[in-house]
């Protein structure tokens, strides 16, 4: 549908993409902003948040949108790469109005809105029309609890009222199938109020994936909002190496209290984690590699590494050793890279293709040395083993680079300029430019 057709509901457009008159995808959709106005006048439509190259959101004016589509946004060329700054007179319709509780006008029922529509008016600006709602009583029209309808702007209000424990289900919802490092883009964006009602909306899983790409500030501030039970099932979804880190930044009082509301099992190497100085391969390293015992055969070490829910670093190989298999492991025999599983019949037992030559990492080694080992061996990890040939954990190449970075690189890389879209003539002219 053209630009300036038809009504277009704002939710569904979350991650379409974004393109130039070329044809060259530029970035994806992220939010719509609005102006509120006074009374029943509905907001006006001042433009859209496009995602252009890692992690760097920048406003494109609704003008020069030329075609809205299901699945694409086309506009003129013209881009501002200017990262996008949020004003107080302005409201972002996926981030800020989802979700919210209103009420219908005359009965005074309270509504949730699910989404917004906006279109085109003869003027060619863009108006929000109208929003669906879903009951959240059964009083009023009679309806059932959680009906939904479809309603004019003018017959809600509510909008410009501050509220307090807003509900993230329809945000989320819209961002559902995005990785977590583009996620938590959004979420460091946020207010720190929709922070916390986003992080509350989450499950335990998701938001602990979401918290492992988010600067070390966001995490500390998302943690302690939450209810000490429920932050330590999170710590619990995340990866030891991670949760070390991030209760690492807690007063000491604090980190105790949630280690103790952890399953012992999943403190266990946690607090191991935590013994060991952070820029040492016992202080870098995941106590969770792939490890199998040395009658598995390169079927089964496969069918290991097959888990989608692996970081790809600790998929690249699995550790040999003697029972137990869990860290700290019985002796540590050494290594088979996934490529010689690949080469190997599936029967074949690892423990007679396993490299035993490779001197492992021992847990006190600082970072520098860590880091020179897997250069040196073209490895993106290495397995730390103890002075009783115990396999501790295995360090991965992206927890090094981790490292390697400044302290700030995650909020860096949410700041840094990005490259000029192709294909607008403009782009380059107008970067720095006021939007």
């Amino acid at each position: 549908m053209s630009a300036g057709a038809t009504r277009v509901f704002i939710a569904r457009l979350a991650g379409v993409a974004v393109f130039d008159p070329a044809g060259d995808q530029v970035g994806r959709l992220r939010d719509v902003v609005v102006a509120l106005r006074l009374g029943a006048r509905p907001p006006r439509v001042l433009g859209l948040v496009v995602e252009v190259g890692p992690r760097r959101p920048v406003f494109l004016p609704i003008t020069r949108v030329t075609v809205i589509e299901a699945d694409a946004v086309i506009f003129n060329g013209r881009l501002n790469m200017r990262r996008f700054q949020q004003r107080e007179s302005e409201t972002l319709v996926i981030a800020e109005m989802l979700d919210r509780t209103v009420r219908l006008r005359g009965s005074g029922d309270p509504v949730s809105v699910v989404d917004v529509s906006m279109e085109p008016t003869r003027t060619r600006d863009w108006l929000v029309g109208k929003i669906a709602v879903r009951r959240t009583t059964g009083r009023g029209l009679r309806r059932r609890r959680g009906e939904s309808m479809v309603v004019d702007w003018d017959a809600v209000e509510g909008f410009s009222a501050i509220e307090h424990g807003q509900g993230a289900a329809g945000l989320i919802a819209a961002f559902e199938k995005m990785k977590p490092a583009d996620l938590a883009n959004i979420v460091h964006e946020l207010p720190a109020k929709r922070r916390t009602e986003v992080a509350a909306a989450l499950d335990d899983e998701r938001l602990a994936d979401v918290l492992e790409e988010l600067p070390e500030d966001d995490q500390v501030e998302i943690l302690g909002k939450l209810e000490d039970e429920r932050a330590a099932d999170v710590l619990e979804a995340m990866g030891p190496d991670d949760a070390a880190d991030l209760l690492g930044e807690l007063p000491d009082e604090q980190r105790e209290a949630l280690l103790t509301l952890m399953e012992p099992r999943e403190a266990a190497p946690v607090r191991r984690l935590l013994t060991y100085d952070d820029e040492s391969a016992g202080g870098l390293m995941t106590t969770e590699p792939v490890v199998v015992p040395p009658d598995a055969t390169v079927a089964e070490a496969l069918a290991q590494i097959r888990n989608p829910d692996l970081n790809p670093a600790l998929a690249a190989q699995v550790y040999v050793c003697r029972p137990p298999t869990e860290t700290p492991t019985g002796r540590f025999l050494g290594t088979v890279h996934f490529q010689r599983l690949l080469r190997e019949p599936p029967p074949t037992l690892v423990s007679g293709i396993v490299d035993g030559e490779l001197d492992p990492l021992r847990p006190t080694m600082d970072l520098q040395d860590v880091a020179t080992f897997l250069a040196t061996y073209n490895l993106v990890a290495g397995a730390v083993v103890d002075e009783n040939g115990h396999l501790l954990g295995a360090v991965t190449i992206d927890d090094v680079l981790d490292h390697l970075l400044p302290e700030d690189w995650r909020e860096i890389a949410m700041d840094a300029p990005a490259a000029p879209a192709p294909g607008g003539e403009e782009v380059m002219r107008r970067m720095g430019g006021a939007r």
